[in-house]
């Protein structure tokens, strides 16, 4: 960052008064920017036995399979985050079930927050950051080309939950290395 936002002056990178890291600080105005986090909210989309994925036509790991998730927009809650990128990316409308799973990428700055969905009929088709969309059954996942470690994690956790009978929301961290 090099100009303000709020006046368009030249900032300066310094420790604010009661802050524990370097931060943005525009000395024209006082504002001191905080860049944190980018939130993205997905689902897990399930007819049946059967989870909706959703192969991507843009970067990154294009081609790769995922599930519908996106940058949470503002003035909309998780939930309506998540609703709103299954329509997206698969053309399917959702019933968000239970906060699932929880994932801090801090490497990236990055949070994702993933939701048990059910979808409301058998109806989708790619949306345009999707090539293809498709219900796998368990056996049928094709892990070597899912896009993200997240995902992957997501699935993983899903179907022994279902095997289970018991559905555990989890929260942790991914470090670097993982998709």
């Amino acid at each position: 960052m090099k100009y303000c936002s709020q006046c368009g002056s030249q900032v300066r990178v310094g420790l604010p008064p009661h802050d524990d890291r370097p931060r943005h600080i525009c000395d024209a105005c006082g504002v001191i920017h905080y860049h944190n986090p980018k939130v993205i909210a997905g689902c897990i989309p399930v007819w049946g036995e059967r989870v909706l994925l959703c192969r991507r036509a843009i970067e990154p790991r294009l081609g790769f399979w995922t599930l519908p998730a996106g940058f949470m927009e503002l003035g909309e809650n998780l939930p309506q985050a998540a609703q709103r990128e299954a329509r997206e990316e698969a053309n399917v409308d959702v019933e968000i079930e239970q906060l699932y799973n929880l994932f801090s990428l801090p490497h990236i700055s990055q949070v994702y927050v993933f939701f048990r969905a059910k979808m409301v009929e058998e109806r989708f088709s790619p949306g345009y950051e999707s090539l293809e969309t498709r219900l796998f059954n368990q056996a049928e996942i094709p892990w070597d080309e899912l896009a993200f470690e997240t995902v992957r994690r997501s699935l993983q956790y899903f179907f022994a939950d279902r095997e289970s009978g018991e559905f555990v929301m989890r929260m942790e961290d991914v470090e670097p290395g993982g998709r």
